[in-house]
């Protein structure tokens, strides 16, 4: 699945003229789109000067635990990135096939909406009790060795989840570490879904 949702993808800037009314990602760039497996994405930014992010990620009385504010860093090693990274990620190294964008939320919290070009794997899926570890190692690159996994040809990941209350993320990426997931290739968006609403970035709603 991860090979596949790989393949075929391209990135282009879209060439926009410029206009003090547009919210842009940046000064000179207003958006970026990209193609996965056939199905082609824009990453912007609203232009609705009055839009708000939905309830679920305006709460601010969060019970703590479970939703304590997570450390900056998620393991040492594991750089911390923001949205511009994250886009730049999609478009430098998901482009050429050697990465993926993963959404380590809940399956139902990603039905509701994620980064565009982002597959889901909930964090449990890296327990060793689930049956169906093995693959997914094997498809992030990992080979099964009789001492353990061997990721001398892991993709590079850049993951995320609902935010800085969310550690959903960091267990996903101290998983990957326990088990000798090389930390250089690991990336961690910390502001998760909630920042990346905030700014009012593009949400895909997975088919």
């Amino acid at each position: 699945m991860l090979r596949h949702l790989c393949a075929g993808l391209s990135v282009v800037i879209l060439p926009v003229a410029l206009s003090a009314q547009e919210v842009r990602l940046t000064d000179d760039v207003k958006s970026k789109s990209f193609e996965v497996a056939g199905e082609t994405y824009v990453v912007a930014r609203s232009q609705n000067n009055r839009g708000l992010i939905e309830q679920e990620f305006a709460k601010t009385g969060r019970p703590c635990p479970p939703f304590c504010i997570t450390d900056m860093t998620a393991a040492e090693g594991v750089e911390t990135v923001g949205e511009l990274e994250v886009i730049e990620f999609v478009e430098t190294v998901v482009a050429n096939g050697r990465g993926v964008l993963i959404d380590s939320r809940s399956p139902s919290w990603y039905q509701n909406g994620t980064i565009p070009g982002a597959m889901n794997m909930y964090f449990p899926a890296l327990d060793q009790l689930n049956p169906f570890r093995d693959d997914i190692l094997a498809a992030l690159g990992g080979v099964k060795t009789e001492d353990g996994w061997d990721f001398a040809n892991a993709i590079e990941l850049t993951m995320f989840c609902n935010g800085p209350w969310s550690d959903e993320t960091t267990r996903a990426i101290n998983n990957l570490i326990g088990l000798g997931y090389p930390a250089e290739k690991l990336q961690y968006y910390r502001g998760g879904m909630q920042v990346w609403k905030v700014l009012g970035l593009s949400v895909e709603v997975p088919a």
